[in-house]
């Protein structure tokens, strides 16, 4: 019993704990990104450690094999040094830990893990609990070595720790849940502030929904706003309670005219949630379709939900014209958009009048296809609505830079490359298709599918294969939705010869470096994030 008393096994405890505890959290790494990358929401996290195609629990065993293997041959050998034997065996822990923390951070994390505060408290909690655990079982091993007497035992006593590689994710998850007890309350404080702070400003607010187009749309109307007025937008794709709290109390509001806030939803409520902290004097809804539907289940819900923006809005709204009549029931002053004509598109970009005011001014723009038109439409609306003339707006959309992975043209050695990688959906992938069809020489698309259709996800997924039909080349990546989408390539006619299905993306550009030529085109259609 004089274990627990015993300063030196107290001290042996202390070390071994800490120093597990670190290269634990060092194997968790990755995992911790991954948890990141899905809004830290613990059922996204396991929906994902359940993919085939990750190996997660695969390579975790094989940790736990070897860590064990190693722990109890090196004891064994030491054997001859008494208790000192199973302290020695920790070396394989100093070889399989860090060969593993190596090896799976050479996967690469296709958004990379930020630094954020939030991501550090967690990585503290997850080695502060590991620790704690590890302390109680190396204690507990030593107890039970003590208490037994069994000198195999004594010198193997440390090889149960081994387990700990099978614990990687449910340590992941405690960590997470328990750092929620802190978490929630203080970015409900830091969400409370920001509301406050932007009752008492004077800047006006646009809110920016939709099913998609949400970013796109952002950046133009804060493109064009900016040859007026001083804009504030919400960075990226910021479009939640915390990423608007964020870009309020971070910037001196009274140093803006204009706030662009971007909001997102995947349930009803959550634009209701936005509006309560950001009221708009102005609103944009961008279009709808069924993004996001495993979650809302139901296209009612959907409009439901971007509906929220409608009841906050001060002023007016603009609405795409192929969706105002689903919100004629909202008490808003609304303005159909409707103010881009005689559009024409090419692999140069598009043209088209834009009538407003009763003035109709030639318009040219670097961007690609209707799509992107009919965003630009949305902004000019506003834009229009706050004071500038269709000539400035005309001017500032001529100026207009390519929008990051949202259907940018990239030319390297005589290739295009269309980066259409962020999040696409249906409409926005059967305009990237059509844009793709502008271009000369070779036509390939890469794509893993469509995401969070809900019960459409197959159906969608076919019809997108269907339009792939008759290009040169498809690559299909990874596991989660090929598979309707092959089925709809090859159903539509599309040659097998032609269609290629590779494991990642790594793997398909490995797979484009063999077959493209100066002069062809390459669409990468919806790179998806880790998480799925």
């Amino acid at each position: 019993m004089g274990i627990f008393i015993s300063v030196e096994k107290t001290i042996e405890c202390i070390i071994i704990a800490v120093i597990f505890s670190v290269l634990l959290a060092g194997c968790c790494y990755r995992l911790l990104g991954i948890l990141q990358s899905g809004g830290y929401n613990g059922n996204k996290f396991i929906k994902w450690t359940k993919k085939k195609s990750n190996l997660v629990f695969t390579r975790h065993i094989l940790l736990t094999m070897l860590c064990a293997l190693s722990v109890a041959v090196i004891s064994l050998c030491f054997s001859f040094i008494g208790e000192w034997a199973a302290i020695v065996g920790l070396a394989g822990y100093a070889i399989f830990l860090p060969l593993y923390i190596w090896a799976d951070n050479k996967v690469a994390l296709k958004v990379p893990v930020t630094a954020t505060p939030r991501y550090k408290r967690l990585y503290v909690v997850l080695a502060f609990f590991t620790a704690v655990f590890v302390y109680l079982i190396v204690t507990l091993l030593n107890f039970a070595s003590e208490v037994w007497g069994n000198a195999i035992f004594e010198y193997l006593r440390y090889v149960p720790l081994s387990l700990f590689g099978l614990l990687l994710i449910p340590l992941v998850l405690f960590a997470n849940l328990v750092s929620k007890i802190y978490e929630v309350p203080h970015n409900k404080k830091f969400v409370k502030r920001a509301k406050q702070k932007l009752a008492l400003s004077h800047i006006k607010v646009i809110g920016i929904t939709g099913s998609y187009g949400k970013t796109s749309t952002k950046q133009i109307l804060s493109n064009i706003l900016s040859k007026k007025f001083k804009v504030l937008a919400t960075p990226r794709s910021h479009n939640t309670p915390l990423g608007l709290a964020l870009s309020i109390n971070n910037n001196k509001l009274d140093d803006f005219d204009v706030f662009i806030a971007e909001m997102g939803a995947r349930n009803v409520g959550d634009i209701a949630e936005l509006c309560d902290l950001c009221p708009p004097d102005y609103s944009i809804i961008t279009g709808i379709c069924p993004q996001h539907l495993e979650s809302f289940l139901s296209l009612e819900n959907i409009v439901k939900a971007k509906g929220e923006i409608l009841l906050s809005t001060k002023e007016k709204a603009v609405i795409a014209s192929d969706c105002i009549e689903l919100f004629d029931n909202y008490p808003c002053e609304k303005i159909k958009c409707d103010c881009a004509s005689e559009v024409s598109c090419d692999n140069r970009g598009s043209s088209f009048k834009l009538n407003l005011g009763g003035e109709s001014v030639a318009v040219k723009t670097r961007l690609l296809g209707r799509h992107a038109v009919d965003n630009i439409a949305l902004a000019a609306e506003i834009a229009f609505e706050l004071g500038m003339t269709a000539a400035e707006i005309a001017e500032a959309v001529e100026g207009l830079e390519f929008i990051e992975h949202r259907l940018q043209l990239i030319e390297a050695n005589g290739v295009n490359i269309l980066d259409d990688g962020y999040n696409s959906n249906i409409k926005g992938a059967a305009a990237a298709i059509e844009v793709l069809k502008y271009f000369e020489g070779n036509k390939i698309a890469v794509t893993p599918g469509l995401v969070e259709l809900g019960v459409l996800e197959a159906t969608e997924n076919r019809a997108l294969g269907e339009k792939l039909a008759g290009l040169d080349k498809v690559i299909l990546v990874g596991d989660t939705l090929v598979q309707p989408v092959k089925e709809g390539y090859l159903s539509a006619g599309g040659d097998a010869e032609k269609l290629a299905l590779v494991p990642t993306l790594e793997k398909a550009q490995e797979l484009l470096k063999t077959i493209i030529t100066a002069g062809d085109t390459v669409l990468f259609l919806n790179d998806l994030p880790d998480i799925y």
